[in-house]
């Protein structure tokens, strides 16, 4: 990992283990990192509202699992990277979180060396959709499938340019009129379902 980020991120570091959440949070101030600090679900919950760019989160805390806020999380826009950590890994935990949109997983006890790894794997990685993709074979349209990926790039790039749509297409490798025409079928599709909602 480089001295200092460029340009510097959010950090949110979510672990009830006071002394391993302070050591954490050095590490990635070392990194020139702006760093939040939660020690529960409940509290994670409230700071994901901070937009950070990375959580680093701990699958077992005092009111319960990671699995909420890696799902509220992958959900954001825009989505910071995920790396959730456990004392006790499984390979079906590591499985499952991987699948709600995790981008990585370390097991504890957590060397300097595995988290700088993992912090820029995670920051670095393309996910593969091959898997995610392939299960929507027989269940889902392929249509549908293009109409969602479609918009949630869109919606990523948009929310990462606060709502620039140069930005977006610049983002995405795509025309601004691109853009102008993704997000127009978006606000149609929402309109509709707004309407079939009230009738």
């Amino acid at each position: 990992m480089h001295a200092n980020l460029s340009p510097p991120i959010r950090v949110l570091i979510v672990e009830d283990h006071k002394p391993l959440r302070q050591a954490l949070a050095r590490a990635a101030r070392g990194w020139g990192a702006e760093v939040i600090e939660a020690g529960s679900v409940r509290e994670a919950t409230l700071e994901l509202a901070r937009q950070p760019d990375l959580v680093i989160v701990d699958v077992a805390l005092p009111d319960g699992n990671a699995r909420p806020i890696v799902e509220l999380a992958v959900r954001m826009r825009p989505a910071p990277a995920v790396i959730a950590m456990s004392g006790q890994a499984s390979a079906e935990e590591a499985f499952e979180l991987a699948r709600i949109g995790a981008r990585r997983y370390l097991a504890k006890p957590i060397s300097l060396e595995d988290l700088n790894q993992s912090v820029e794997a995670a920051l670095n990685d393309r996910p593969d959709l091959a898997p995610l993709v392939a299960a929507h074979v027989g269940n889902t349209p392929m249509r549908a499938v293009l109409d969602q990926v479609r918009d949630v790039m869109v919606g990523e790039a948009l929310a990462k340019e606060g709502g620039s749509r140069s930005g977006a297409a610049r983002l995405l490798h795509v025309t601004r009129q691109a853009v102008q025409q993704a997000v127009r079928e978006l606000d149609l599709a929402q309109t509709k379902g707004e309407r079939r909602g009230h009738e």
